[in-house]
């Protein structure tokens, strides 16, 4: 049967969880996520990104995440039970969630996604890197 984009977004809504700037902030600083994935494309990424994250975008994530893929990231493929953090610009958005709901379906256990994404995050003062760190990230 055919889902709407739309439906796609309610199905990973309810499947992933959402966790706020400060709180995701606080877990990162005591070391409770084992991988902070930034699902946008490489050139947002260099542009602004959570400090401390890995580029993995949307379109790449099975192949980054499946510890049996010759092209696995042993960040994030390593740490299937671990803490995930995954964002994208706003939102949570539609590449978060539909990532989330991907990792979810893949077996990882704590994915989560960050409220807001990547504008909530910079909005409230916390720790980004990138060549545009003084303004508001793109799309």
């Amino acid at each position: 049967m055919a889902r709407t984009l739309s439906e796609m977004i309610a199905n990973a809504t309810e499947a992933v969880r959402g966790i706020s700037p400060a709180d995701a902030a606080a877990a990162l600083e005591s070391g409770e996520f084992a991988a902070v994935v930034d699902v946008r494309e490489p050139g947002e990424y260099q542009e602004l990104h959570v400090a401390g994250s890995i580029c993995i975008p949307r379109g790449l994530l099975e192949l980054r995440a499946d510890p049996a893929s010759p092209g696995a990231d042993p960040a994030l493929a390593g740490n299937r039970s671990g803490r995930i953090l995954l964002y994208c610009t706003k939102g949570p958005g539609a590449r978060s969630l539909l990532a989330g709901e991907t990792l979810t379906t893949m077996g990882f256990g704590q994915v989560e996604v960050l409220t807001g994404g990547l504008s909530a995050w910079s909005e409230a003062g916390l720790a980004v890197e990138g060549t545009s760190q003084t303004s508001e990230p793109t799309s």
